[in-house]
C-alpha cells in the first residue's frame, strides 16, 4: 500500500484535495453536491478531457502546444463545410472528418518543429494566431446553426429521474471521452511508441543516441493531439448544438493548467492518464464551484495563472522536496 501511494502520490494528493474542495463547496452552495450537478460536471468536463490527455501526450515528449483549442475550432468549421458537400454524411464520416483534419494540424506543428528547429511553444504561439486569424477572415465571425440532424440530436446513454423531478444523464461526450482516455492509456503506458515517448522527453540527447526516431516522436505527440482537438471539437459542436468560431478560445489555458496539475512535467518525460483527468476535473470543480457562489470569472482565470505559474517554478523540483515525508522519492512513470 505504501508503495502504491508512494508510486501515485501525485493522484492521491489530487484526490485528496478535491474531497476537501468539494465538502467546502456543499457547505458553501446548496446544490453543489447533488447528483444532477456532478453529472453536469461530468458531461461539460468530457471535451477539456479529450483535449487535456492528447496535450499530455505531446509534454511526456517534452513539448508543448498551445494551439489546439483553436485548431479544434478550424475543424469544427472544416468538418462542416465537407458535411455539406457530402450531403450530411454520419457519425463515422463526421469523425473520419474531423480525426483526419486535427491530425493534419498537428502535424503542421510537428513539422515547423522539427524540420526548421522552432521550439514548440514559439511554433504553437505562431500557429496558434495563423490558425485563429484565418478562420475569423473566411467566416467573419459567423456561426454555423444548420448542421446535421445526426450531429445536433442529442444522444443520450443513461437518464434517470430523480425524487424532486430533475433528471440525470450520461450523453455521448462521455462514451468519446472514455474511448480517447483508454486509447492514450494505452498508446503510452502498453506500447513501445510510448516507452519511446517517455525517453526522449526525459533525454532527447540520449533517446536520440539510442536510436529513437526523433522526428517520428514528434510528428506521433503532434499528431496525437491533433487527432484528439479533432474529435474534441466535433464532440463540442454536437453538445452546443452549433458551431462558434470563438467558443474554445482560451480553453487551452484551462487544459495545460489541469495537465500539469495532474502531475505532467512541463520539461517531459513524466505524466500519467490518471492524473490528468483529475487535473482536468479538480478544474472543472473549482471553476463550478465559484459560478454557484456568485464569484466573478476573472478569479477563476487569476486561479489558472497561479497554476500555470506554480507549475513552471516546481517542474524540475523532486516530488521529496515538495512532501514532508524524509521517506518518499519521486519516481519517474
Amino acid at each position: 500500500m505504501h508503495s502504491l501511494i508512494r508510486t501515485h502520490a501525485t493522484e492521491f494528493s489530487l484526490l485528496g484535495v478535491i474531497v476537501v474542495i468539494s465538502a467546502v463547496l456543499s457547505f458553501a452552495t446548496a446544490n453543489f453536491l447533488s447528483l444532477g450537478n456532478a453529472f453536469d460536471l461530468l458531461n461539460i468536463s468530457s471535451v477539456n478531457i479529450i483535449f487535456a490527455v492528447g496535450l499530455l501526450v505531446v509534454l511526456i515528449a517534452g513539448g508543448i502546444d498551445i494551439s489546439f483549442a483553436v485548431a479544434a475550432s478550424v475543424v469544427q468549421y472544416g468538418t462542416a463545410i465537407a458535411l455539406g458537400w457530402i450531403g450530411g454524411g454520419g457519425w463515422l464520416s463526421g469523425f473520419v472528418i474531423a480525426a483526419s483534419l486535427g491530425v493534419l494540424l498537428g502535424c503542421v506543428n510537428a513539422l515547423l518543429i522539427h524540420r526548421f528547429r522552432i521550439i514548440s511553444i514559439v511554433a504553437t504561439i505562431a500557429t496558434f494566431n495563423i490558425y485563429f486569424g484565418l478562420l475569423m477572415f473566411f467566416t467573419r465571425g459567423v456561426s454555423i446553426y444548420d448542421l446535421p440532424d445526426w450531429l445536433t440530436d442529442r444522444v443520450i446513454l443513461f437518464e434517470r429521474e430523480m425524487p424532486d423531478g430533475t433528471w440525470i444523464e450520461i450523453t455521448l461526450p462521455v462514451l468519446v471521452m472514455i474511448i480517447c482516455v483508454v486509447a492514450t492509456w494505452t498508446l503510452i503506458t502498453r506500447t513501445t511508441i510510448g516507452r519511446q515517448l517517455f525517453a526522449f522527453g526525459d533525454n532527447p540527447e540520449g533517446a536520440r543516441r539510442f536510436g529513437i526516431n526523433i522526428g517520428a516522436m514528434q510528428f506521433i505527440a503532434f499528431g496525437w493531439l491533433g487527432l484528439m482537438a479533432g474529435i474534441g471539437g466535433l464532440v463540442q459542436a454536437h453538445y452546443a448544438q452549433e458551431v462558434v468560431p470563438n467558443a474554445l478560445y482560451g480553453r487551452e489555458l484551462d487544459v495545460l493548467a489541469a495537465v500539469v496539475l495532474g502531475g505532467a512535467r512541463l520539461g517531459g518525460g513524466k505524466g500519467t492518464v490518471l492524473g490528468c483527468v483529475l487535473g482536468v476535473l479538480l478544474i472543472s470543480i473549482t471553476q463550478n464551484g465559484l459560478n454557484l457562489m456568485g464569484v466573478s470569472p476573472f478569479a477563476f482565470k487569476m486561479i489558472i495563472g497561479a497554476i500555470i505559474l506554480i507549475a513552471i517554478t516546481l517542474s524540475n523540483t523532486r516530488l521529496e522536496r515538495l512532501l514532508p515525508f524524509a521517506g518518499w522519492k519521486g519516481t519517474r512513470r
